[in-house]
This record gives C-alpha cells, sequence and structure tokens, in this order.
C-alpha cells in the first residue's frame, strides 16, 4: 500500500465501524430497567389530567361557535381488576369473543 491510500482506508473501515456500531445499538437502550413490572406499574402520564373550566372571552370578543363540539360522554364503566405483579405487564389488550348473533329459525 501506499503512504496515501493508508489514511484512506483507515477512515473507510472507521466509517464503516461507526455504522455497524450505530446500526447495532440503534434499537436498544442499555439504560433500560431490566425489571418489566417497574418499568409498567406506574400511572401513566395522563391519569392525574383534570378537566378545565372553559375559557373566559375577555370583554369585546365573541365567544366561538361551540353547537358543533366535540362532546366527550362520561366514562361510568368499572375499574378492571388490579393486576398482581406476578402477572407483569399487560403488552397487548386481552383478546375479547363477540357473540354472533343468532341466526333466526325457520
Amino acid at each position: 500500500m501506499s503512504e496515501s491510500s493508508a489514511p484512506r482506508v483507515r477512515t473507510v473501515f472507521a466509517i464503516v465501524l461507526l455504522a455497524g456500531v450505530v446500526s447495532a445499538t440503534a434499537g436498544c437502550n442499555p439504560f433500560r430497567r431490566s425489571h418489566a413490572d417497574a418499568v409498567c406499574k406506574g400511572p401513566e402520564g395522563y391519569a392525574g389530567a383534570k378537566d378545565m373550566p372553559p375559557l373566559k372571552i375577555p370583554p369585546g370578543l365573541e365567544a366561538p361557535d361551540t353547537r358543533n363540539a366535540l362532546k366527550i360522554p362520561t366514562l361510568n364503566t368499572p375499574e378492571p381488576p388490579p393486576r398482581l405483579e406476578s402477572e407483569g405487564c399487560l403488552d397487548t389488550p386481552p383478546k375479547y369473543a363477540i357473540a354472533k348473533p343468532k341466526e333466526p329459525e325457520a
């Protein structure tokens, strides 16, 4: 090898090595907790959300037309039973069995 090609080969090797390291670690997080229960047992970020009062319109301005505003229904479903620590996280929703309608008898 000549003296001018040695630095070029080192540069190409360094770029290939860097690309390999980046692609190998792109989906990994080395700082993630190893125990999944510690990650998913805490409350979600939106769990403490509160309803806000409607906006107050300053004097001299018109209130927006809210007749066709989105109506959010109140949630009146019971809480699901608490999961045991041994059960871990619920990563995917449970499968629901949908009852098929009965065929009318002739």
